[in-house]
């Protein structure tokens, strides 16, 4: 027994030469290769991105008439994007396939699927490095376009309520749009043309007998009121009566013309913030639909760009491996 043991032990050590050993080497996948390939091809294409955007910003300029337009710009970005994914995954591709194991007694076509399969496990290996890369700007992007179809799906009644707050806040250098500015006006001591009494009748006993009423101060308190009334009556539609002749009988009281002439001064000021509010607001929907716009060519070109890096690299992978069994 003891001499069957060791000799059970000796075999063991040393196998027999004659049985078929095993061929090193013949994994169907190259964990190394592939890594390799898309370190190469998520830096060559942080590369080619960091040109794109410094060719980009000189070609484009702050002052009028001169750089290129946003659709020349836009184009370019997308052709640029494109070229980066075909170079990179191109690259990244041919490497994976050059730097993998020989495969020894495989089939053609075996090698050649276990090629495209090195290739695209390369392209998608890259593509989450260079998604962890590039973090901020894809979360950039889908926040701006999420916030895009917030602002879409508000509605009008959203859009008019901002543009009143803007109002009331003051003006905005992206809106250029203030309350203050209408308030103000309504205070005024006279608009041009209009006399604070009936001067075109001389003979008018109330206008001989009674004096210009003296201009008081507006305080700020009553600056907010009207102010309150304006936006209000803005965000509603409707300036009630009440809330005219109120107002109305402020401006008259510290600007000297008649209670009628006030009057006619509070709708023509509030028919202009009116129409003042509905331009801002055209123009918010008209910026919000370009944006949504841009993004979602943005985002469709983005994905052919990527299907067309993902078909390069299996392609790359395919001639970079029969390179490799040559």
């Amino acid at each position: 027994m003891t001499h069957i043991h060791e000799q059970s032990s000796v075999n063991n050590a040393y196998p027999d030469p004659r049985l078929p050993l095993s061929a090193p080497g013949n994994s169907a996948v190259s964990w190394g290769a592939i890594f390799a390939g898309a370190v190469a091809a998520a830096s060559l294409s942080l590369i080619l991105l960091m040109l794109g955007a410094g060719l980009g910003l000189t070609s484009v300029s702050p002052w009028g008439n001169r750089g290129l337009d946003a659709g020349t710009v836009g184009i370019a970005a997308i052709a640029w994007l494109t070229f980066t994914q075909i170079v990179a995954s191109g690259m990244g591709g041919y490497l994976s396939g050059r730097l993998r194991t020989k495969w020894v007694d495989t089939r053609s076509d075996e090698i050649y699927f276990r090629d495209t399969a090195h290739g695209f496990l390369t392209w998608a290996v890259a593509a989450l490095i260079s998604a962890v890369l590039f973090t901020s700007t894809v979360g950039s992007i889908i926040g701006g376009g999420a916030k895009i179809a917030g602002t879409i799906a508000g509605g009008a009644a959203a859009t008019s309520a901002t543009g009143v707050a803007s109002m009331a806040k003051g003006p905005s250098p992206e809106q250029g749009l203030s309350m203050n500015y209408f308030v103000n006006s309504l205070f005024r001591a006279n608009n041009p043309g209009t006399p604070a009494n009936d001067a075109s009748s001389p003979a008018s006993p109330s206008a001989s007998a009674t004096p210009p009423a003296s201009h008081q101060p507006v305080y700020p308190a009553q600056l907010g009121e009207v102010t309150g009334i304006l936006v209000n009556s803005t965000s509603t539609g409707a300036l009630p009566e009440e809330d005219r002749k109120y107002v109305a009988g402020l401006i008259a009281q510290h600007t000297g013309i008649s209670q009628q002439e006030a009057e006619q001064r509070v709708q023509s000021t509030y028919d202009k913030a009116q129409a003042k509010l509905k331009d801002t607001k055209q123009k918010a929907q008209e910026a919000a639909d370009a944006t949504r716009k841009a993004t979602s060519y943005l985002m469709l070109w983005t994905f052919i760009s990527l299907l067309a890096g993902a078909f390069v690299a299996s392609l790359s992978a395919t001639f970079g491996g029969r390179q490799r069994d040559l």
